[in-house]
């Protein structure tokens, strides 16, 4: 793998960096949170920037709407809380008051998926992907691990318009650039091939990435495209792809009704047909257990992917 992974971390490390570096650097963006600053790392921003950090407590429709008159006022408001409490429990202030009525608010959720682990289906979240790319305007991206992630806050400040930011709990493989810049909208090719593309996103980008050396292996080479923004999609980036290749996976850690498996396949069905094969969390609902075996359970790791791969490779 030409990929090095430089030490795991959280990407919800790379939020709260992000969020630090974007308050340095512009005094409008502030921050709220409904009783969960640690656990999105918006620490030291609050310690720097005391001002401009509100805690809201255990009330995310009203942070929703607090930060929505912020953003009326002038100010970059980023709204914090698990990705559960900050889709699902308040997507009608969401739809309303931030994309229906054109607010500049960035919804930050964190401890996204099943790698939020031992908090079970309650917290774990794998529908968020679909209810935010439905709503007009909104910007849905899902970066891979702690510097694009960074990246990607730092981006989503300069951003004028609603996003939707999912991030993890779990430290993971840490091994995009540091000093990146994150471009919204852009599909970025990890990895060249020309048998098979791997569409990725969030965590499940490292697993397509070691996917691709498993096939590699087995004299099968496969071009892995990390999709860190899932809305827009970088379109023709997936149709250059598969027009070379002749086949798509789609891996995500998240379920199938709509999500980036659902969207990628509309566009091959409208541009260019293909075999495609999902991994994915299919129709469930999350449970207890460590990130590691519930991504093994759910059939989302790099063995899968690799299996996937195989099979759309005998379908072209």
């Amino acid at each position: 793998m030409k990929y090095t992974d430089t030490g795991k971390k959280d990407t919800r490390s790379g939020f709260g960096a992000g969020l630090y570096e974007a308050g340095k650097q512009d005094s409008r963006v502030v921050a709220l949170t409904a009783d969960l600053k640690g656990s999105l790392k918006m620490d030291k921003f609050a310690d720097e920037f005391p001002e401009r950090f509100v805690q809201c407590g255990i009330a995310e429709a009203n942070m929703i709407g607090v930060a929505a008159g912020l953003a009326i006022t002038g100010k970059i408001p980023f709204a914090g809380s698990f990705a559960e409490f900050v889709t699902g429990r308040v997507y009608d202030q969401i739809r309303q008051e931030v994309c229906y009525g054109e607010t500049n608010v960035k919804i930050a959720a964190s401890h996204a998926g099943i790698t939020l682990g031992e908090d079970g289906a309650t917290h774990q979240t794998m529908e968020d992907i679909a209810l935010m790319r439905a709503l007009p305007g909104m910007v849905v991206i899902n970066p891979c691990d702690y510097n694009q992630t960074k990246a990607a806050t730092i981006a989503a400040a300069r951003y004028n318009g609603p996003v939707y930011l999912r991030f993890g709990r779990p430290s993971v493989p840490n091994f995009t650039p540091e000093d990146q810049e994150f471009e919204i909208g852009k599909a970025y090719v990890m990895n060249e091939g020309k048998d098979v593309t791997i569409f990725a996103t969030g965590h499940t980008v490292w697993e397509a990435l070691k996917a691709a050396d498993i096939l590699e292996g087995e004299g099968i080479c496969a071009e892995v495209i990390d999709i860190a923004t899932i809305k827009p999609l970088d379109e023709q980036a997936v149709v250059e792809s598969v027009m070379k290749t002749g086949a798509a996976v789609v891996a995500e850690e998240h379920n199938m009704p709509g999500g980036l498996g659902e969207l990628i396949a509309g566009v091959l069905a409208a541009r260019r047909p293909a075999p495609m094969a999902y991994v994915n969390g299919g129709d469930k609902f999350g449970q207890t257990g460590k990130p590691a075996e519930l991504m093994a359970a759910y059939g989302i790791d790099a063995e899968h992917i690799a299996e996937a791969a195989k099979t759309v490779i005998d379908r072209k």
